[in-house]
């Protein structure tokens, strides 16, 4: 995975591999497979200044990396039993 950063104050539209569309806020940060940074959509932007190439950024899949796969400690906690509503 290669991270993006968007350098300009309005958002990107930016074309991907098998037609997929990457839009990506004002100074806010993306990833994109490796592949997909050798495109000439993103050359371009790069190119004149709109986008910046970071470091391959943190391995998929870890829960260190991805702060979406860390367990929920604040609010609710899940529930333990009784959540069956049909047959009792």
């Amino acid at each position: 995975m290669t991270t993006i950063l968007n350098q300009t104050a309005q958002f990107l539209r930016i074309s991907l591999a098998r037609g997929k569309v990457l839009r990506l806020g004002p100074h806010k940060e993306g990833q994109i497979a490796t592949p997909d940074a050798e495109r000439e959509s993103i050359k371009a932007l790069v190119a004149d200044g709109s986008l910046k190439i970071m470091s391959g950024g943190p391995q998929a899949g870890t829960a260190a990396a991805n702060p979406a796969l860390r367990t929920n400690v604040h609010g609710h906690l899940p529930r333990v039993n009784g959540g069956n509503r049909g047959d009792r």
